[in-house]
């Protein structure tokens, strides 16, 4: 899933449930639909490879001016947020989002994206469920996600 973000950045969001912490079950104003965006894996590998995290982290970077200077000239950034359960709780592990600009939004808007799906009225479900108090319904509806196996230690330079 993507989410378009101020300062020219669009936002790769892989969790659902980052997502949906994002945009409030598609509840938030102005976020009210929710898109889930198929790209090849080939343009997410391209900018994993061209990524730089989005903050300073000591020991991966030399010093802050050279990650301001890669960060600068780097098409796509990396955060790590918490990733989120069904009642949008932070849990302990991380999910990644990717950011893309320049280079990397025109590749992902032109060759990218394979298809675009319109997942409110999922999301809608799931929530409903949610508020129900029925977990197990709304799990059930979860999309099927799995941890991303990288090729050549794409992610190695990104990790916190």
């Amino acid at each position: 899933m993507t989410r378009g973000c101020e300062r020219g950045l669009t936002w790769i969001k892989p969790s659902f449930l980052r997502m949906m912490y994002r945009c409030g079950w598609g509840t938030k104003k102005g976020q009210e639909t929710v898109l889930a965006v198929e790209i090849t894996r080939e343009g997410f590998e391209w900018a994993l490879e061209h990524a730089c995290l989005s903050h300073y982290e000591h020991g991966l970077h030399a010093d802050r001016a050279v990650w301001k200077r890669q960060l600068k000239r780097a098409p796509a950034r990396v955060r790590w947020d918490p990733e989120r359960d069904l009642l949008l709780r932070p849990l302990p592990h991380r999910s990644l989002q990717l950011g893309l600009a320049g280079e990397a939004a025109r590749l992902y808007a032109d060759e990218w994206i394979v298809r675009i799906t319109d997942v409110t009225p999922l999301a809608h479900a799931i929530h409903e469920h949610v508020r129900e108090g029925d977990l197990d319904a709304a799990r059930q509806l979860l999309p099927r996600e799995h941890p991303y196996p990288t090729q050549h230690g794409s992610l190695a330079h990104l990790h916190r």
